[in-house]
């Protein structure tokens, strides 16, 4: 970095949290939803099977585009609508499983593991109450962002300085007794700082695709995310899925290429044309030319 880099950084990083006060309240409050969609994923996640979880956390885009459509007047296209409703179905085919037989799989006996016990109720709300918070603060951000104007860099870091604060004060509120005598970083072994890794590495990742690609992509990547995951989990937990689980994620694999997809081909404009070889200079065609 060249010299007074590092410094002029943190002026910028300042000046866009304190110099903006008023800009980094409004975004308070998608901060702080963002602060509790994580912690409910990791309820989530704690009650539910990875593969349920993933499955059911594409509620997402349902309720994303339910507050697009109420606070942006978002027009969606049939197929748009119809990729929504095939995506509810899905899920719906997937918790009903889930609640019926043991989360839609069964899990063999040597794979089970071994913890606290699990609530399939707890983590359905947890994860129902993600895909909500996750909408509702995605559609809010928009909406500042198209308002304010600004960079997204600096709002990122308006949203962040809040989060942290939040979580900060959170945890010292919660724990902060064990935090004073094991220190800050107790418990963080190599799994731990690949999850913080994974989690900050995630959202720049879903930016480049968005910025260097586009949202079909985007799109076909969350499809193959369910199916590593049910992969993964059948490798690592025993995890095994039955036929409606299998139907249920079919069909929201369906519905999030279905929603990805362009509404139409735009027009070309149609290649310029050089003029003929007899037309006359563009000054006479105007009109200009004396007795006209």
């Amino acid at each position: 970095c060249p010299p007074g880099s590092v410094r002029q950084t943190a002026v910028t990083l300042h000046e866009a949290v304190w110099g903006h006060f008023g800009d980094t309240l409004r975004l308070a409050v998608p901060s702080l939803i963002y602060t509790l969609q994580n912690n409910l994923q990791y309820v989530a996640i704690s009650n539910l099977p990875a593969a349920t979880f993933q499955v059911t956390y594409q509620l997402k885009i349902l309720t994303t585009a339910l507050f697009s459509v109420l606070l942006l007047g978002t027009s969606l296209s049939r197929l748009q609508w119809l990729s929504l409703a095939l995506l509810f179905a899905g899920v719906a085919l997937v918790q009903a499983e889930g609640a019926r037989g043991g989360a839609g799989a069964a899990l063999s006996p040597s794979a089970a593991p071994e913890g606290p016990p699990q609530s399939y109720a707890v983590g359905l709300a947890a994860v129902a109450a993600s895909c909500l918070s996750s909408g509702f603060a995605g559609v809010y951000f928009e909406r500042l962002l198209k308002r304010s104007g600004g960079s997204i860099w600096v709002r990122n870091v308006q949203l962040g300085a809040v989060g942290a604060a939040v979580g900060l004060g959170a945890m010292l509120a919660a724990e902060g007794s064990s935090v004073a005598a094991l220190g800050f970083f107790y418990g963080y072994n190599g799994a731990v700082w690949a999850v913080v890794v994974n989690q900050a590495a995630g959202g720049l990742l879903v930016a480049v695709v968005v910025r260097y690609a586009d949202n079909i992509l985007k799109g076909f990547a969350t499809a193959l995310s369910i199916v590593a995951s049910t992969a993964a989990s059948a490798q690592l937990f025993g995890f095994r899925p039955r036929g409606p689980f299998l139907a249920g994620t079919a069909m929201v694999l369906v519905a999030v290429c279905l929603y990805a997809r362009p509404r139409g081909h735009p027009q070309r404009a149609p290649p310029a044309r050089a003029p003929p070889a007899w037309a006359p200079p563009a000054w006479t065609r105007r009109g200009q030319v004396s007795g006209r």
